[in-house]
């Protein structure tokens, strides 16, 4: 059994701005040299995710649409009070979504379908920088 990990950094707008880091997993992927496997996807950071979806602008604006009605931005949140914020909406997101996806693969590729991305979402209120993990676990 082997590990690889790579890392690299994102710019975000924020505000739900949705990255599609597929190709960058491929990447690692390739250098890995594996056939067989898992890798997995992690933002390191609290207010950012990882899921897949078909990365379309109307798959993207639907789900932002869904975190706005299940977590609103103006409502309050204890962490804005205690912390004399403005992103308690995107810690509750981040948290709901999760930060990581595990993909299998084989002969070297990712297992997604058709239309399936892996994507980084960032409900943060302002831009960021965001560090990105990718680890493969193979042979």
């Amino acid at each position: 059994m082997q590990v690889k990990y790579d890392e690299f950094t994102l710019e975000t707008q924020g505000d739900g701005d949705i990255v599609d880091v597929t190709a960058q997993a491929m990447k690692v992927l390739a250098n890995a040299g594996m056939s067989d496997g898992l890798c997995t996807v992690f933002v390191a950071h609290t207010t950012c995710a990882v899921s897949i979806i078909e990365h379309e602008p109307g798959c993207d604006a639907d789900l932002n649409r869904i975190f706005e009605r299940i977590a609103p931005e103006a409502d309050g949140y204890e962490h804005n009070e205690l912390n004399n914020d403005t992103n308690g909406h995107a810690h509750a997101r981040a948290g709901i979504l999760g930060p990581s996806v595990t993909i299998p693969f084989t002969n070297g590729e990712l297992m997604l379908g058709t239309w399936q991305r892996i994507i980084c979402i960032d409900f943060d209120d302002r831009p960021r920088v965001r560090r990105l993990v990718i680890q493969a676990l193979g042979a």
